[in-house]
């Protein structure tokens, strides 16, 4: 009997003994900085009963530490789809807010404290203790702001430009921007490279990093009467709530922000056409900027590897697929992403993404800030599955 031949090509894996202190000690520092509380600050947590509580112990010990003080409020779920009046007073004395509720980035009481100073994170990718153990923890932050700014030199200035979306499935989709809408959208602390919570005003995600979208609403000041110019179809891949990728090529149809046609006839057509037709596009290409994030996982609102595009969609009403198929799921089920992995992007004559790949990981800028911390080429191409 021939034995079947034991192939070894690669090296085995470090054992953990050898980098897991190191590597824990990494991404401790990037949350020591993401929280950056101040000696005095009142922190509130807006939480749910899912949210594991050793992150809450987490965040409380942090601020102790630096002399900050911490109240947590708990509603039912994260699915908060404004903020409730009896939690507008805590709201509004706190310096400090960390959240998990959906309504954080766009409630107009949230965006008005914001205004006056008040900082965010919000911890939509960080409902678990154990992910400070995962890659995209430890990945620098300094450098996750280097390839969001690198990427924002891309968006032309002083004129009118298309962002455009193509793939290979079919998809064709535009987005108007003039050039006041090009410095709002840009100028919201990440795209700026920032991403700690050091700056009055600031709203970030942790773990770094989700987003900044290519589009959203920050580009008209977050008023959403204000209509933006945008037209075409996309084909997407995936959406938060199918176990796999489509099988079919489905076509999601835009006339302006508005879904009007969905195309395709399996059993995912159709549900998404239930789904989506009407809905408002909210997110237009929410980009991931960490290139440690997993790149197949899309679950709960979009993979953060760069380059990958999550399309948010606002629906008409609540979906009953979303509310059997995800009854704990961290967003309402009035919410659809919609992911495409393998995205051409172009604001104007200029590539922000090529077939997946986000251009401005081989910016000079970020190979130089790469080597500080180990090899470029891993640090930055390396995709982690």
């Amino acid at each position: 009997m021939n034995a079947t031949p034991t192939y070894a090509g690669l090296p085995i894996p470090l054992a953990p003994a050898i980098t897991d202190t190191k590597h824990f000690y990494q991404a401790l520092d990037n949350f020591v900085r993401t929280f950056a509380f101040r000696r005095g600050d009142e922190v509130l947590v807006l939480a749910d009963p899912l949210l594991d509580t050793r992150v809450i112990d987490a965040i409380h010990g942090h601020a102790k530490a630096r002399g900050a003080t911490v109240r947590v409020y708990m509603e039912p779920s994260s699915r908060v789809t404004g903020i409730p009046e009896v939690v507008q007073p805590l709201l509004a004395r706190a310096s400090f807010v960390v959240s998990t509720w959906f309504c954080s980035v766009f409630d107009p009481f949230c965006l008005s404290l914001r205004k006056k100073g008040q900082r965010w994170v919000k911890i939509t990718y960080f409902r678990n203790l154990d992910l400070l153990h995962t890659p995209q923890a430890r990945f620098p932050i300094d450098l996750v702001g280097e390839i969001t700014r690198c990427t924002a030199q891309r968006y032309p200035q002083g004129t009118d430009f298309d962002l455009h979306f193509t793939d290979e499935r079919g998809s064709d989709f535009r987005i108007g921007f003039t050039p006041e809408m090009r410095d709002n959208q840009l100028n919201t602390n990440r795209w700026r490279g920032k991403m700690t919570a050091e700056e009055d005003g600031c709203y970030v995600h942790y773990l770094a990093s989700h987003g900044p979208n290519l589009w959203d609403h920050n580009s008209v000041k977050n008023d959403m009467s204000v209509a933006t110019r945008m037209s075409g179809v996309l084909y997407p891949q995936w959406a938060v709530g199918f176990a796999e990728p489509f099988k079919e090529r489905i076509g999601v149809f835009f006339e302006g922000e508005y879904i009007s046609h969905v195309s395709g006839e399996t059993e995912e057509a159709q549900l998404l056409r239930e789904m989506l037709i009407g809905g408002r596009l909210i997110e237009g290409g929410g980009c991931g900027f960490n290139p440690k994030a997993p790149r197949h996982t899309i679950y709960p609102a979009g993979s953060n590897s760069p380059g990958a595009l999550h399309f948010g969609i606002d629906l008409v009403k609540p979906a009953d697929y979303i509310r059997r198929t995800m009854p704990d799921w961290e967003e309402p089920p009035i919410h659809v992403d919609l992911v495409i992995l393998d995205a051409t992007v172009t604001a104007g004559n200029n590539r922000l993404i090529d077939q997946g790949f986000l251009c401005a990981l081989r910016d000079p800028e970020v190979i130089a800030m790469a080597q500080n911390y180990g090899d470029p080429l891993e640090l930055l191409e390396t995709v982690v599955f």
